[in-house]
């Protein structure tokens, strides 16, 4: 009998208990969001799909275009596409493909990234059926409005014209140089 009233007591403590919290919890405000109206908050070290980092001074992607990136991909998610134009020092970024269903998120690519221009986004509602939805170009998307032409350097312009203009008659010149060797060849014989 006396265990009986013993699991009473215990009972109605535990009861006491959760009541209190109850009633200590009833008056906080809720910490639930509507989701779909209400967005959520994402921490500043949260890691989603990598973007590319736009430069304060320039106001274009800090990308040279290395490949160290794509290259230090395990999965092969990443293209960067970039070509050599006239009077533009080093390489100038075409298009930054990321392919987002391979991709492991293992953060080698900023980690290989020397001149940091990755980082890992705080986008988290990819919500698709469809594969090509997660197939980013990120020069696209740091660019909407299009991707601004690089600055031309006249110096550097006038030396590689000058330098073409050198390639395209050294030809003529060994040609020359041939011509003039068999002539010369003819008359001592």
């Amino acid at each position: 009998m006396s265990g009986y009233f013993k699991e009473i007591i215990t009972g109605l403590k535990s009861l006491a208990i959760g009541l209190q919290i109850t009633n200590k919890e009833f008056f906080t405000k809720p910490i639930t969001l509507q989701y779909p109206h209400e967005s959520v908050k994402m921490t500043p070290r949260y890691r989603g799909h990598i973007e590319l980092v736009k430069d304060p001074q320039t106001g274009t992607h800090r990308c040279i275009a290395c490949g160290m990136c794509e290259k230090g991909c395990p999965t092969g998610c990443i293209t960067v596409q970039a070509e050599k134009r006239e009077g533009v020092k080093g390489k100038v970024l075409t298009a930054y493909i990321l392919n987002f269903t391979t991709c492991s998120l293992c953060g080698q690519c900023v980690e290989n990234c020397k001149p940091e221009a990755i980082n890992f986004s705080n986008e988290y509602n990819l919500a698709s059926t469809r594969r090509e939805d997660y197939i980013f170009n990120l020069l696209q998307k740091l660019h909407p409005e299009g991707v601004p032409e690089p600055e031309i350097d006249p110096e550097l312009l006038k030396k590689e014209r000058e330098k073409k203009e050198a390639a395209k008659k050294e030809p003529a010149k060994k040609a020359a140089a041939k011509e003039g060797g068999e002539s010369k060849a003819e008359e001592k014989s």
